[in-house]
């Protein structure tokens, strides 16, 4: 059977660092035969208000409900973002809002504080983007995004999580760097596509 494997590019922005690190994970993984879907946030179309949830939560737009789609399509998920004051950017997070609702990521049981996770069966890479050089943001920070994507997106909805890593100092990498990036990236991409 065919790997599915699910690219998300959670970058507001097109042309960014983040989109040719996505590319090259995506050309490691198509070259391993998976099949793959991929959405650049920078063209998804959608309202990021959100109030939470409710009777009155308004209906998902075609964008998200294309987002979800590939999730459950997906074998494998792999989301990369920048690191903004310690998280994903605004729009980033509007989708998880939005779109990684109960009864499709997860579903509380009536009593008590316990919950389904349904999306296990899946597993997940996680990218992240920084100026802050990734030691710096251990030791100082104790590495917030890398922790939320890990625990409370991925984990939070069964998803068995190979990888979650940080890349940086972006401000500071010389072009030599960057381009080990790209392998670093294909080949996570490769391991995908594979296991």
């Amino acid at each position: 059977m065919t790997k599915r494997v699910f690219i998300w590019v959670a970058h507001p922005k097109a042309g960014s660092l983040c989109a040719a690190l996505a590319d090259a994970y995506q050309s490691g993984v198509e070259a391993n035969g998976a099949e793959t879907i991929r959405m650049d946030l920078s063209e998804m179309d959608f309202d990021p208000h959100f109030e939470g949830y409710g009777a009155d939560t308004p209906a998902l737009e075609p964008a998200l409900i294309d987002w979800q789609g590939a999730i459950a399509w997906a074998d494998h998920v792999m989301v990369i973002h920048p690191y903004w004051w310690g998280a994903m950017p605004t729009r980033a997070k509007a989708v998880l809002d939005r779109a990684l609702t109960p009864g499709f990521g997860f579903k509380y049981h009536e009593k008590g504080a316990a919950w389904d996770k349904l999306l296990k069966g899946k597993t997940a890479d996680g990218i992240i983007t920084s100026d802050t050089p990734p030691l710096i943001d251990t030791l100082l920070y104790q590495k917030p995004a890398r922790r939320v994507l890990k625990n409370q997106v991925f984990g939070f909805c069964g998803m068995k999580v190979r990888r979650v890593v940080q890349i940086g100092s972006v401000k500071l990498a010389s072009k030599k760097k960057i381009r080990s990036w790209f392998g670093r990236m294909r080949r996570m991409g490769e391991r995908a596509a594979l296991s």
